[in-house]
């Protein structure tokens, strides 16, 4: 005597399991390249404040060209130690939105040095 089993919706029933593991997992992959995308840009920023400082361009003018790099809501902090000058980028991305909202953010702070060069 041979028992037949019936599998007929097995494939829905397995296809309804894995989507909303799809979903989650894209959703991760998307907030891990905003954060990579922001650490980037503060990194640009950094680099470029830095570099007009190092040319003699003046602090106001150095950290409004940074800020036009940087992502939105980021603090330029400038150190001009000697012949150095240390530029800092810190900003904060946010966490996901919607049903991940109770999520963290991410702190993202840089630093970019150069030499003053000579007049």
């Amino acid at each position: 005597m041979s028992t037949r089993h019936d599998e007929s919706g097995a494939v829905t029933a397995e296809t309804a399991t894995v989507i909303p593991v799809l979903v989650l997992l894209t959703a991760v992959l998307a907030w891990m390249v905003s954060f990579g995308v922001a650490e980037v840009r503060a990194v640009d920023a950094a680099r470029e404040t830095a570099r007009a400082l190092a040319r003699g361009d003046g602090q106001a003018a150095s950290v409004r060209l940074g800020l036009r790099v940087a992502p939105a809501g980021s603090r330029i902090v400038v150190d001009q130690n000697g012949a150095m000058v240390v530029v800092r980028v810190r900003v904060d991305v946010g966490g996901p939105r919607g049903l991940f909202g109770h999520l963290p953010g991410h702190r993202v702070e840089v630093q970019a040095v150069a030499q003053h060069e000579p007049s």
